[in-house]
């Protein structure tokens, strides 16, 4: 009897991605299930934003143009069934939307939509009950754009087990959208934690789309040449939660332990305590393996229960925010562009003054060509040009208007050699900041829409998760039994030892390093410690940094707390979600035995 498995591809990882994710996907991928991933804490501002001018919106309306459209016929054709958080926050809103389109087409689908994770309506009774930031422990906000909890997968599974060709959710755990199905096709239960932490898995490499399929990977070079066509994701799932990463025939870009190992450590801190709300997983013995061309398997993913909280992520407006930007030509460019920045910022705080207004509540100049943000470890020192930045915070808008019209002005009254003034002048914009905490699940009401009355949908239970040990995971037995360099040795970049992927959370910044060779990994853990880290970015850190080992990986994990100047759109800076930071810990130099490094780092 032939293994039953489950085709999953992910045709979209951010509101915004590629149309050509869903065609491929749909055309040439024979999948079972597509998935789209649109929402992150800066859609749903926007989203928010969207809903405040009118009551209808707030929902994701690319799902509508760029899949629906074009492609009900052929969902309906192949059997192909969708999940997709484009809801936002207005999944109802968005079903009807859906339903409307599939009536002018005159094709029957079943269509679902996932409510109670819109927990605006109870802000009130929220901030009068004492809710805390889980980080920093302030009270919430008096007002704010969106309040909404990640909820998981049981609610996807319930809407597919009652008949939905899509699934329209609101804010739930990105996995989810993967897990949900996989649920529902093999029968799996609450209590089978370590194939819930499998699922999630497959979920979480999924869900950023071609991350893991040769973009946004450490060696660039291998799938440079065919990016213009690179290949959306799918996941080949089985009952035994093992899955096979693979993308459609044909297609750009490539599939290799590399690049699937990079991606299962995105957005990570502690690999073996990954909290979401169906189980908690412990990826830290997780392998992959070729199996192919462009096929990678994984497996050893572990859980444990769930606990009995939800995250919660508010956003709130805290004040406005604008940036400019403005080539910088000729001799001693950095130097002119310092020069107009500290023009522009004395001569805007001096108009702010005799118009009534206090001064910038924060401000933020960075010179990109420079490597300005490498900070000591800069090697342009004589650069002629440079894009100048500048980005301020104030309470006010107005106050915010004056910069924005001074700052073209700057072209004729400060130096030669600026460009790049078009588009007219930079946009006010809010300064939206996220705001994190956990709810007992039993306060939150979770229901299916479909045809006829809501149906409620029961939370997963869940218990407290025991405090981890400290330390966090114990040293790797290779930290102990291999000290240090032996030998003659040669100083190399991380770059020759080791690849690397950064993410963010909030205003936390993740760089994972997996070794090249396990031969390396003893002379890395030992040289790139949480100190020396943070030495080497303390020009962008508040905060301090923490370590995970990922043994199954062959590498580490970094948190950088306080890394990103705010994170997301509330920071001024031109990198909010630390994209570049991995490629910055890259240039870290490390001695290694001679005779390791002449035979081996070969790309992946």
């Amino acid at each position: 009897m032939t293994e039953r498995i489950v085709r999953i591809g992910c045709g979209a990882g951010f509101w915004g991605d590629s149309p050509e994710g869903p065609r491929q996907l749909i055309e040439s991928g024979g999948i079972d299930y597509l998935v789209l991933d649109y929402l992150a804490e800066v859609t749903m501002s926007i989203l928010a934003r969207a809903r405040q001018r009118n009551p209808d919106l707030g929902y994701v309306t690319d799902l509508i143009q760029h899949v629906v459209a074009p492609y009900a016929a052929r969902l309906k054709r192949d059997g192909i069934r969708v999940v997709v958080n484009a809801g936002g926050l207005n999944p109802e809103g968005c079903r009807r939307a859906i339903e409307r389109e599939l009536a002018r087409l005159g094709i029957p689908l079943s269509v679902a939509a996932v409510t109670g994770d819109d927990l605006l309506p109870r802000f009130q009774a929220l901030r009068e009950s004492g809710v805390r930031e889980m980080y920093t422990g302030e009270p919430l906000p008096r007002s704010v754009l969106s309040v909404n909890a990640y909820l998981g997968a049981w609610p996807i599974a319930a809407a597919l087990a009652a008949g939905a060709d899509i699934v329209v959710t609101g804010r739930c755990a990105d996995s989810a959208l993967v897990l949900g199905p996989l649920i529902h096709e093999f029968q799996w239960r609450e209590d089978q934690h370590d194939l819930l932490a499998a699922g999630s898995l497959a979920g979480h490499v999924l869900e950023c789309g071609p991350q893991c399929t040769g973009g946004f990977s450490t060696d660039w070079q291998v799938a440079s040449e065919s990016w213009e066509n690179i290949g959306f994701p799918i996941a080949e799932c089985r009952a035994d939660g093992s899955f096979v990463v693979t993308k459609p025939e044909g297609t750009g870009g490539i599939v290799s332990t590399g690049t699937v190992a990079e991606q299962i450590t995105y957005e990570t801190g502690d690999p073996a305590r990954y909290v979401l709300p169906d189980v908690v997983c412990d990826f830290s013995r997780v392998t992959v393996r070729n199996v192919g061309r462009d096929r990678v398997e994984v497996t050893g993913a572990r859980g444990l229960p769930p606990t009995p909280t939800y995250k919660v992520s508010a956003t709130w407006a805290d004040g406005y925010r604008c940036m400019a930007t403005l080539l910088v030509k000729g001799i001693d460019a950095g130097a002119k562009a310092r020069a107009v920045a500290d023009a522009i910022l004395r001569r805007t705080t001096r108009i702010l003054a005799r118009e009534g207004h206090a001064g910038y509540s924060e401000t933020s100049v960075e010179l990109l060509g420079s490597e300005h943000t490498y900070g000591p470890h800069a090697r342009a020192t004589e650069t002629r040009e440079v894009m100048l930045k500048i980005g301020v915070r104030h309470e006010s808008d107005q106050a915010l208007a004056v910069f924005s019209r001074e700052i073209y002005p700057a072209a004729t009254a400060t130096v030669q050699g600026i460009g790049g003034v078009f588009g007219g002048r930079p946009k006010v914009q809010p300064l939206v900041r996220l705001f994190s905490f956990l709810l007992p699940k039993e306060r939150v009401t979770v229901a299916l829409h479909m045809e006829g009355e809501p149906r409620p949908v029961a939370n997963s239970a869940g218990t407290e998760l025991p405090a981890p040990a400290a330390p966090p995971m114990p040293e790797p037995a290779f930290a102990k039994t291999h000290g240090g360099p032996a030998g003659r040795t040669v100083r190399v970049p991380l770059v020759r030892l080791a690849l690397a992927r950064s993410g963010d959370k909030g205003d936390t910044s993740n760089i994972a390093v997996l070794a090249r060779r396990p031969e390396y990994l003893p002379f890395i853990w030992t040289q790139l410690t949480p100190a020396a880290v943070h030495a080497y970015m303390a020009h962008l850190m508040t905060g301090h940094v923490e370590r995970f080992p990922w043994p199954g990986l062959n590498g580490m994990n970094f948190l950088l707390h306080g890394a990103l100047g705010g994170g997301g759109v509330a920071s001024l800076r031109y990198d909010p979600q630390g994209k570049g930071h991995a490629q910055m810990l890259l240039d870290f130099m490390l001695d290694i035995p001679k005779h390791l490094i002449d035979d081996g780092d070969a790309l992946s």
